[in-house]
């Protein structure tokens, strides 16, 4: 607990030396330095962030409550879409079609009204809101079913795949009032602020970076509380929880929503850096990777489970344009040896290490001492 409390406060302090370093080498170094920052970097650093930001949703329900959610990918793209449905509604007559209500897809499908459910997206509160309670509310009567009938195990990961799915599946509709399968794009501004303009892309950075320091200390609080204790032995052991008079079901449902709110305020966060959103981010592929940036970074670790989301995305990054064609199957390999050879991920590999010298050197040290005791012993003597 120590190490991980020393080791989560060395990711704070990485997080906040980004917050710093990423807005100076952008905006006050010249391009002509090596050390200049390119505006696409930082987007790259931003989304690299919001992933780290759902790899903590996952860790939190998976690492510390045995919750293997495949379907976390649906609560970030839902977040995603209620900000940019917000974004749509400021675009206004700056449209193709110059509609100051309809966004330019459902004036191309010949809408005549905007959906009730697009009412109120025009107002910044109302959709940080929307972003937050709807992954909430679809968590909690998606969990409210699925742990009162006490599925769990594969059975409950293959569920939360399916709702990923059809979610996906939902959205690529054209009639669902989203954009179908292009999604929303081509965003203007944000709060009234230019979202191609260099100093809004920094300050979302640095909102970025607070808050995936604000969800790792609230994370840290949840799992480090009397309510943590027992996750970890609902993970461990579920059965006697619940014969020792816990409601093991209200405690999941609990966790689990807040983690899907978690990753829906990261989704809402991706989308004004990257651009777009469209039905792709409901991919189960995408559930499945966030599985595996945690497995890599270190289960039951959060700091490990973030810096996981970031190197292997870092990774894709690169491989995507040097060997596109072999990166998924890098991917799938990671994922197996990890498991196999590494079950506690990177962050176990380093304890692995330090335990390994520390019992090294206990020998040496106990002979070291042995010998001292025996000649001051002599000297007594």
């Amino acid at each position: 607990m120590i190490e991980q409390d020393r080791a989560g406060a060395a990711f704070l302090v990485l997080v906040v030396a980004v917050a710093i370093a990423a807005p100076v080498l952008n905006q006050f170094v010249p391009a002509s330095s090596p050390f200049h920052l390119s505006t696409y970097s930082l987007t790259l650093i931003g989304k690299y962030m919001c992933y780290a930001m759902l790899a903590l949703a996952v860790d939190l329900i998976w690492g510390y409550a045995g919750i293997l959610s495949l379907g976390h990918a649906a609560f970030f793209a839902l977040g995603g879409y209620a900000m940019g449905m917000y974004l749509m509604r400021q675009i206004g007559p700056r449209g193709v079609y110059g509609d100051p209500i309809l966004p330019d897809f459902m004036v191309f499908l010949n809408w005549q009204k905007l959906p009730w459910f697009w009412v109120g997206f025009n107002h910044f509160w109302f959709a940080l809101i929307v972003i937050a309670a709807v992954p909430a509310a679809l968590a909690l009567v998606f969990g409210w079913f699925a742990f009162r009938s006490r599925v769990t195990g594969v059975y409950f990961s293959i569920m939360t795949q399916a709702l990923s799915y059809a979610l996906m599946l939902a959205f690529f509709r054209n009639d669902m009032g989203f954009g179908g399968n292009n999604g929303f794009t081509d965003f203007k501004d944000i709060l009234g602020f230019d979202l191609h303009a260099d100093r809004t892309r920094v300050v979302l950075v640095v909102v970025t970076a607070a808050a995936l320091a604000a969800s790792y200390l609230a994370c840290r609080a949840i799992v480090a509380s009397r309510a943590g204790r027992l996750f970890r032995a609902i993970r461990d052991a579920e059965s006697r929880a619940r014969f020792l008079g816990y409601r093991v079901e209200s405690y999941k449902l609990w966790v689990f929503v807040f983690s899907a709110s978690l990753a829906g305020i990261a989704g809402a966060l991706y989308v004004p850096q990257v651009g777009i959103i469209n039905p792709s981010e409901f991919a189960p592929i995408n559930s499945i990777e966030a599985v595996i940036w945690v497995a890599v970074g270190g289960r039951g670790t959060l700091f490990g489970a973030a810096m996981g989301a970031v190197l292997v995305n870092y990774a894709k990054t690169y491989f995507t344009g040097a060997l596109p064609e072999l990166w998924l199957y890098a991917l799938g390999a990671l994922f197996v040896l990890v498991t196999l050879f590494l079950p506690r991920g990177l962050v176990g590999l380093g304890a692995r290490r330090r335990r390994a010298v520390h019992g090294a050197a206990a020998p040496v040290i106990w002979a070291l001492g042995s010998h001292v005791g025996v000649s001051l012993g002599s000297k007594l003597k």
